[in-house]
């Protein structure tokens, strides 16, 4: 039987993240990469989420997360 491997990651955005569609982006991208997880914004201003998925998979959305959606 074949095992997939799973990467599990905790992220923390920080910057103009709220207001500007960045849970509902971050949402939409998990989603279409096949990930697990939920995000969620912060009382401080922040972002905080969890991906769960094939590690290439994570890897992307980590990379997407750095850029963000156009208005971040």
């Amino acid at each position: 039987m074949a095992t997939t491997a799973v990467k599990t990651v905790t992220v923390r955005i920080e910057g103009r993240v709220q207001g500007v569609y960045y849970r509902a982006w971050t949402e939409q991208t998990a989603r279409r990469l096949d990930l697990d997880g939920w995000v969620r914004n912060r009382r401080d201003g922040t972002v905080e989420a969890v991906f769960s998925g094939h590690p290439s998979q994570v890897d992307t959305m980590l990379r997407r997360c750095a850029d963000g959606p156009p208005d971040a």
